[in-house]
C-alpha cells in the first residue's frame, strides 16, 4: 500500500518541477503590455475540453477593457453554444515589481500573474457552478500574445492537483 503512494508523490513532484517558468518568455516579442493590449474591445473565441479532450462548451466573449485609477477593468461577456450567458468582471492591478494582481466575483481571493515578454501566467481559483453544486477549480493560466492584435490563451483547470479538463481562448483585439 505504501508504495503506490510514494509512487503518485513521486509522480507529482515531478511534473510539478516539469512545468514553464514565464520568465524563459522574456526576450519573446511582441512585448506584452495588458493595459495597452486590452483597453478598447477585445473579441475571443473559446471553448473547454474534458480531460480526455472532448470539447464540452463553446463559445465567443467580447472584453471591454477600460483603465481607471492605474487599474485595468475587463468587462467580460460570454455567449456559450448552449445559449446561456455569463459575465465578470475582472479589476486587475499591477505592482512596483510587475506582478498582476486581480479580483472577480466568481474568483477566490486573488488572482496573481507576472508577464515576462510575450507572456503571462496567471494562477486563481475559479468558483465554477456546476448543477446546483459550486466547486473551487485551480486555474494554471497562460497568455502569448502573437502580434499587436491576437493573442492566446491556455488555461489548465485541476482539483485537487488533478486535471479536469482544459480552456483555450483565441482573442483578437478589434483595430
Amino acid at each position: 500500500m505504501k508504495f503506490p503512494v510514494l509512487l503518485v508523490a513521486v509522480f507529482l513532484a515531478l511534473t510539478a518541477c516539469a512545468s514553464p517558468h514565464v520568465e524563459q518568455y522574456q526576450n519573446n516579442t511582441p512585448k506584452l503590455d495588458l493595459t495597452q493590449y486590452f483597453v478598447g474591445t477585445t473579441d475571443g473565441w473559446g471553448m473547454f475540453q474534458k480531460r480526455n479532450g472532448d470539447v464540452v462548451k463553446r463559445f465567443h466573449v467580447q472584453i471591454i477593457g477600460t483603465e481607471k485609477n492605474n487599474q485595468l477593468i475587463l468587462d467580460e461577456h460570454f455567449q456559450y453554444d448552449d445559449g446561456t450567458a455569463q459575465q465578470r468582471i475582472w479589476t486587475l492591478t499591477q505592482d512596483k515589481k510587475g506582478h498582476w494582481n486581480g479580483h472577480a466575483d466568481d474568483v477566490k481571493g486573488n488572482a496573481q500573474g507576472l508577464v515576462a515578454g510575450n507572456a503571462l501566467h496567471w494562477n486563481y481559483t475559479l468558483r465554477l457552478p456546476v448543477d446546483q453544486k459550486v466547486y473551487d477549480m485551480q486555474m494554471d493560466d497562460w497568455m502569448y500574445q502573437i502580434d499587436n492584435l491576437t493573442m492566446i490563451n491556455q488555461t489548465r483547470m485541476t482539483k485537487f492537483g488533478f486535471e479536469v479538463g482544459q480552456v483555450t481562448i483565441f482573442f483578437k483585439k478589434r483595430a
